[in-house]
């Protein structure tokens, strides 16, 4: 048995990207999964960047009311 960090190809760049290191980022809509992509941590810090810009410009959410989950 070996004691060797998986990896697995980044969906956004392909690198190779150990299983320590990657983040999946899921989006569901009413408990359907839509989309799952497993990044490596440049592509997931470009993916959270993405959403504040797109999403994340609207009145202040410093209620609670929007969430960004990842595993």
């Amino acid at each position: 048995m070996s004691d060797a960090p998986t990896t697995v190809p980044c969906d956004g760049c392909g690198e190779p990207t150990t299983d320590a290191l990657a983040r999946t980022v899921r989006l569901s809509v009413d408990r359907a999964n839509i989309d799952t992509q497993r990044l490596c941590p440049d592509c997931f810090a470009d993916w959270i960047q993405r959403y504040q810009d797109r999403l994340g410009s609207g009145p202040d959410e410093s209620d609670g009311s929007s969430e960004i989950i990842v595993d």
